[in-house]
């Protein structure tokens, strides 16, 4: 009496559909996680119209650390680092992003920075 199967299980394992997965979940990490706004502040409430024109954003976090394109500067050197960012723009506009509880004197240094050099500045804000 033959008791012996005719079917053969092989245990050999295909790589293949894994590698796909794990790269189609690569591409998809790295397109969510490219945010513009990538420090987590809480902006104030305003009614206004949003623009599309941005050369420079400058941000303000609570602790009053101030961020130029999302790199974290010394205040101090604010004016300079403005200056080559915008260098060379037809029309330099700065983005004021200023947490909701910054003291009102550290937006009041942007501008004034900005009306010494004749940049164009846009307060960021939540929409109402």
């Amino acid at each position: 009496m033959k008791l012996k199967g005719r079917n053969k299980v092989s245990p050999d394992f295909s790589m293949s559909s894994m590698t796909d997965i794990v790269f189609l979940l690569l591409v998809f990490f790295m397109l969510t996680s490219n945010s513009p706004n990538a420090l987590d502040l809480l902006l104030p409430k305003a009614k206004g119209k949003s623009t599309n024109t941005q050369n420079v954003t400058v941000s303000i976090d609570k602790n009053s650390d101030y961020f130029v394109n999302n790199e974290k500067i010394n205040g101090e050197y604010l004016e300079i680092e403005l200056k080559k960012a915008l260098k060379g723009k037809e029309k330099p506009t700065i983005i004021l992003r200023a947490e909701e509880s910054v003291a009102i004197k550290e937006a009041v240094n942007v501008m004034d920075i900005a009306n010494k050099n004749n940049y164009k500045v846009i307060l960021a804000v939540r929409p109402n």
